[in-house]
């Protein structure tokens, strides 16, 4: 049986606190000074793309031997599994919406059920599955308005709770929309597939990945700078085309979140090998195990605990503060994950969702 491979928790972990810093200035505020500003938009869509990828590398791990023996009867138990997690994680990210609308974990349901459909397909199939589908967004937008629903000044999407503006959110406008974000997860999927064992080829895809990942920022900027000639309105509605911003999630976007995703867990694989005794990588280890819990725990503790001191405050802090708040919850987090995980195998939320899964 081959080794866990620590850099996958450990590129999960650094997942969640990015997904912690961004979503900590968006709900808490991020006025203040532009270095801080432009240092917590780095996170922006990049944070919830590898999030994503991740998922589908432990889905590629936790099936690999089962379909390279054609075991049936364990790729049977495998489906099963993954449709149970995928309900469990639809059903607690719908419970909790209301109070956190941008929830990515009932997104994560659907993806995972498609990913079931795909399961042993081949790896060129998977990859044109995901190809697909990042290039039928921009076809849907032609025909369907995507600002349909949205107040995107306080970021409220009218009619969540209608059947159709349910569908129209999870398939389409959402904060993380079916089509094309699965194609994050398949992508993921077929990483999982390759031998993560083998430094080659995971150094190639780090390098092809970041090179990949700088080409796209520096285009992206070069072409909006030259193409809007210093005009604020068309520099912003190119930004909405040819930007690196997750929303709309253009096929730049999209490809960037690829990129930063692959060369982020690969150097996260490199890295943890190189260093695999070091007391932060363990850290970060536990931390990425525990990553269900703190990313429920973020919006239901750290958001709360803010909101209950003075929720008229809520969007008009600093960003400073915002920052700073995020990674004193971050480094809460892997504190109680290198605790916790002294005494028990899987955190608090990982244990319930294996109780009822499994």
């Amino acid at each position: 049986m081959k080794k866990r491979i620590i850099g996958i928790d450990v590129a999960r972990a650094l997942a969640v606190i990015g997904m912690i810093i961004v979503n900590f200035k968006v709900v808490f505020g991020e006025n203040g000074l532009n270095w801080v500003k432009s240092f917590a938009s780095v996170f922006d869509g990049k944070a919830a793309a590898t999030f994503v990828v991740l998922a589908g590398v432990g889905l590629a791990l936790m099936t690999n031997s089962a379909i390279r023996n054609n075991d049936q009867a364990k790729l049977k138990i495998a489906r099963n599994r993954i449709l149970k997690r995928a309900l469990f994680l639809f059903i607690i990210g719908i419970s909790y919406i209301a109070i956190w609308p941008a929830d990515i974990l009932h997104f994560y349901g659907v993806y995972m059920v498609i990913i079931i459909l795909l399961l042993t397909s081949q790896q060129k199939t998977i990859i044109i599955s995901a190809i697909s589908l990042i290039i039928v967004f921009p076809i849907l937008m032609a025909f369907w308005n995507y600002e349909t629903g949205w107040n995107f000044e306080t970021l409220e999407y009218q009619g969540f709770w209608t059947i159709q503006g349910f569908i129209r959110n999870l398939f389409f406008n959402g904060f993380h929309p079916v089509i094309p974000w699965t194609s994050f997860m398949l992508f993921g999927y077929w990483y999982g597939k390759q031998d993560l064992h083998k430094g080659k080829f995971v150094k190639k895809t780090f390098w092809i990945s970041l090179i990949i990942f700088i080409s796209i920022q520096v285009l992206s900027f070069i072409s909006i700078s030259l193409l809007s000639e210093g005009n604020q309105e068309v520099a912003k509605e190119l930004t909405e085309i040819i930007g690196t911003n997750p929303m709309p999630p253009l096929p730049i976007y999209m490809l960037n979140g690829i990129a930063v995703a692959f060369s982020t867990i690969s150097a996260c694989i490199i890295i943890s090998k190189r260093f695999e005794s070091s007391f932060i990588i363990d850290a970060l280890n536990k931390t990425g195990q525990l990553a269900l819990t703190f990313y429920v725990a973020h919006v239901i503790i750290g958001m709360g605990i803010i909101e209950t001191i003075d929720p008229n405050k809520m969007g008009n802090y600093s960003i400073e503060f915002s920052v700073i708040y995020a990674f004193v919850f971050s480094l809460f987090c892997v504190i109680f994950a290198v605790i916790w995980r002294k005494h028990k195998e899987y955190g608090p939320l990982e244990w319930i969702m294996r109780k009822i899964t499994d």
